[in-house]
């Protein structure tokens, strides 16, 4: 099935906010980027499950315990099969992608790094995929390293060998949350280990929009949430190769990631469940099961072209209508670009472009997107941000430039 065989209004119709209406007016919800809306498949899946079959998991041994544990771990081989992961015991539910970087930089960083020891990341990473290099920094002495950006853009990779010569890490995203730049993930993974380094993909924004997978990138560690790719928040997963993640210590102590507890000590429990302690989010794997179902069945690859459509049409709109008076961060090229708009409005705050556009049920974001060091790149210190998703369409982009001449009817420009 192609792009164009999808019905992409029927899509539309399966999510019910995108559907409703504030102050009689549609809601055009344009802020996917941070979360996604969630379709009924999805809302059915977790309301069903608690009302007909939740239970704990792995500590009972009755009927409805067991069938609890199966949807659980069902959902852990729907997404080994997403992403294409070798082992399903190798996909470790987290609470979200920010606690899964923290895993691994404070898990297998902490007792791989040494003082000196060089971690790489990118001009335009997340905080999340920043601050726990700089706590280990802070902790361990390490030293971080920084791959610049293009005048449009993307990772300059003129000096990345000179970057990654001794370097024991190489982590970046797969897609900037503000810029929509595509990386090229399996190349850079290969730069990684060619240099002896470890290769880490927050592949958050990447993958509820392009097909994943992670064996032909060629990765050592992805992660990614649940709440951007139309399943619940409050889960989010961590992939990581066997051999990495058997050596690795635990990351948090308690229930259900122990084999034995002694006076003198503990010994773990084998994958996935050394790393998830407690009691897991057992509701939101369900749902993320499901949003894995209803993304698949749509096609990634569907997603993906449906997207790229959706991003030309809103540059060319937004920019035909008002020229220099747009900014527009990011590359140009749909080809090396996801659905996200970074931009500035002439001379208007972007907080205050925001709110004129949620006077007409517009939703965008605006602030620094968790990215302070890339805002300061681009010399802003916040952007307006909208982001586009399988429920958008031409009218949604169009609703968007229409919206923009409020704020300059307002402001006098």
């Amino acid at each position: 099935m192609s792009a164009a065989a999808v019905d992409w209004a029927r899509v539309k119709a399966d999510f019910p906010v995108v559907n409703g209406r504030i102050d009689g007016q549609p809601i055009v919800y344009l802020d996917s980027a941070n979360t996604s809306q969630k379709p009924h498949a999805v809302i059915d899946a977790m309301a069903d499950f608690m009302r007909h079959a939740y239970a704990p998991i792995n500590r009972s041994a009755y009927r409805l315990a067991a069938a609890a544990t199966d949807a659980y771990e069902g959902a852990r081989t729907k997404v080994q099969k997403f992403i294409n992961a070798p082992k399903a015991h190798e996909v470790v539910f987290t609470k979200n992608a920010t606690e899964s970087l923290n895993l691994v930089a404070h898990s297998w960083g902490g007792a791989n790094l040494k003082r000196g020891d060089a971690v790489v990341l990118t001009h335009m990473e997340h905080h999340a995929n920043i601050v726990p290099w700089q706590m280990l920094a802070a902790s361990h002495g390490i030293e971080l390293r920084w791959i610049p950006l293009t005048a449009d853009g993307q990772l300059d990779l003129t000096n990345l060998s000179t970057l990654l010569d001794g370097a024991k890490v190489l982590s970046f995203t797969a897609m900037s949350n503000v810029l929509g730049t595509i990386t090229p993930v399996a190349a850079l993974c290969k730069a990684a280990h060619d240099a002896g380094a470890v290769a880490i993909v927050d592949a958050c924004q990447y993958v509820p929009h392009n097909v994943t997978d992670v064996q032909a990138w060629g990765a050592d560690f992805v992660t990614f949430s649940s709440h951007k790719m139309v399943g619940p928040s409050g889960i989010g997963v961590m992939w990581g190769r066997e051999a990495l993640l058997d050596a690795m210590p635990p990351f948090l102590g308690g229930g259900n990631m122990i084999a034995d507890v002694r006076l003198d000590g503990f010994t773990c429990a084998e994958l996935p469940a050394k790393f998830e302690a407690g009691t897991p989010p057992i509701v939101e794997a369900v749902g993320l099961g499901a949003a894995v179902e209803y993304l698949s069945g749509l096609g990634m690859s569907n997603v993906r072209q449906h997207e790229m459509h959706l991003t030309d049409y809103a540059l060319r709109t937004l920019t035909d209508r008002y020229g220099d008076d747009i900014t527009i961060h990011g590359p140009r090229n749909v080809e090396v670009r996801g659905a996200v708009l970074s931009f500035a409005f002439r001379d208007i705050h972007p907080h205050d472009v925001s709110q004129v556009l949620d006077q007409k049920n517009v939703c965008v974001r605006a602030g620094h997107h968790c990215a302070k060091p890339l805002m300061r790149l681009l010399g802003a210190n916040a952007t307006a941000r909208a982001s586009f998703y399988i429920y958008n369409d031409e009218s949604d982009a169009d609703a968007l430039a229409d919206a923009l001449d409020g704020a300059s009817d307002i402001f006098g420009l």
